[in-house]
């Protein structure tokens, strides 16, 4: 068998089932983003580096490229490899490693570099490349019908190739330290048991499995190109569970940090997406470029799929979702520092109420924000994500109220000469302040009594303090042996503001 690259039906690149037609472009999508990079002939492989970039093997072109993912755009001078390099990984040492299939070779990449470190020969047209628990590196053999190890730290092949079925192409490790291998020709799915580098079973049952990847649950996803469904694996028995319908020919799938796996359908010329907590698909599928074949996620969720007929790499960006907000109440002054949790958060900015929230800051896989509320009217309000994927509303999500604030009112003693009655200090005084914000509360009226009897009505001045004149009102201070205020509080803009009051004696000083 033929171990070529590009060549016809049967071979790495080629279904043996027909895509059908291609078409060349799609439909607009609503609700996400889909961009295009123009990178080098028949892209297959993608893989992050270290420093958040991300590497694309060019099958056609036989090198590597760099895509800032910052900018999504090709930075630097492409990377030369061997001839048809496929998909690529980079180990925890930071080295990349591209399996090239017709030359029969892996190019190990500095990424810190990108430079090539050196050339491992390996026969039987390398197709695939997986990091394993012990950070060496397994790579399929699709004509050899064999993975082989290879040592990271000596960059040389470990041991004696391990059998596989025919034609073996991805590979993906699960939590339980087993490799899955996809043998599309076998219609099988090989399990290695990475601590001994033995097989522990074959799994049957597939139509054309051609990639492999790892659920949250640690379940594995096969893509069938041959049925156009995804079977997943149980790995804790290694049977199949169930199977799910996807696009035409899906060459490719992966896993993202929102727990949803993607298939890249080359047939159908788009991306479907799955719900891995039901195994089934969410919305329908996201037309990308010509004949999509590989596909990975970045931590903020943003997908990069190779075109492999269309020298690019199509970039989709979902919409931000919200899932909740906590707290989702304050106070109408604003200031409250929120935490909202959701998916595509990345680059957001938040309103709430129509008004912006400040010191909007995301965590690096997008899933979680915090902002602080800006200033809002009591009642619910709508809390809106801004991204550059959309935009997304909670409605009511967040509630203003006026808060309660206590206070205290402190009356002045009455000073008075006692024989003969009269007074020291023409005015008796009371001062008013909000115990919550520690500043005085002007303009509230202050009740001043003695006894039964009203002396006066005065409201407080920009210092909180209220005053009526004590010399008119002597005698019922005297006989009372002193005076009681009270605040009988009030509603403000900004708080609800509690009674309070206050008794002050007579004294003589």
């Amino acid at each position: 068998m033929s171990t070529n690259l590009l060549a016809p039906a049967q071979t790495l690149l080629e279904p043996a089932t027909s895509p059908g037609p291609v078409r060349a472009t799609a439909a607009p999508v609503t609700f996400l983003a889909v961009t295009t990079i123009p990178v080098g002939s028949n892209p297959v492989g993608l893989a992050f580096i270290p420093n958040g970039d991300l590497y694309v093997a060019n099958s056609g072109s036989s090198n590597v490229q760099t895509i800032d993912t910052a900018t999504d755009t090709v930075i630097g001078a492409a990377i030369p490899t061997g001839t048809t390099p496929a998909w690529l990984t980079v180990a925890p040492n930071g080295n990349a490693y591209v399996p090239n299939n017709i030359s029969n070779n892996v190019t190990v990449i500095d990424t810190a570099t990108s430079t090539v470190l050196t050339t491992i020969a390996l026969s039987g047209g390398p197709a695939a490349a997986a990091v394993i628990p012990s950070g060496n590196v397994y790579v399929s053999r699709f004509g050899a019908n064999s993975v082989q190890e290879i040592s990271t730290a000596t960059n040389t092949t470990v041991g004696a190739a391990i059998p596989t079925g025919s034609g073996p192409v991805g590979i993906a490790v699960a939590p339980n330290g087993k490799a899955y291998v996809a043998n599309r020709n076998g219609n099988s799915v090989t399990v290695i048991d990475t601590n001994t580098a033995t097989v522990v079973t074959t799994i049957p049952g597939f139509n054309q499995p051609n990639f492999v990847a790892i659920g949250p649950s640690g379940d594995a996803y096969v893509a069938n190109i041959g049925s156009n469904n995804v079977s997943v694996i149980d790995t804790t028995t290694d049977t199949i569970a169930t199977t799910i319908p996807v696009g035409t020919n899906p060459w490719g799938i992966t896993v993202g940090p929102d727990g949803n796996a993607y298939t890249a359908n080359r047939g159908s010329n788009n991306v479907s997406v799955i719900d891995t907590t039901t195994n089934t698909t969410i919305g329908a599928p996201i037309p990308v470029g010509s004949q999509p074949i590989a596909l990975v996620v970045a931590p903020n969720n943003k997908v990069y799929v190779t075109n492999i007929a269309g020298a690019s790499v199509s970039v989709i960006q979902f919409d931000p979702t919200i899932s909740s907000i906590t707290p989702n109440s304050g106070p109408v002054t604003g200031g409250t520092v929120v935490t909202i949790t959701g998916t595509n958060l990345t680059g957001a900015s938040v309103d709430i109420g129509g008004n912006p929230a400040t010191g909007v800051t995301v965590n690096a896989t997008g899933t979680q924000l915090t902002a602080t509320t800006p200033p809002g009217v009591p009642g619910p309000a709508d809390v809106t994500v801004t991204t550059p994927g959309g935009s997304t509303t909670l409605v009511g999500g967040f509630t203003y109220f006026v808060p309660v604030h206590a206070t205290s009112l402190t009356a002045t003693p009455a000073l008075t000469k006692l024989f003969p009655p009269h007074v020291y200090f023409p005015f008796l005084t009371a001062t008013l302040t909000d115990q919550v914000t520690g500043l005085p509360v002007p303009n509230q009226p202050i009740l001043f009594k003695a006894g039964s009897n009203v002396l006066g009505i005065a409201n407080t001045d920009a210092q909180g303090v209220a005053r009526v004149n004590e010399t008119l009102t002597l005698t019922l201070i005297l006989l009372n042996g002193g005076y009681e205020v009270s605040f009988a509080g009030a509603a403000t803009p900004t708080a609800i503001l509690s009674p309070s009051s206050d008794t002050a004696p007579v004294i003589e000083p």
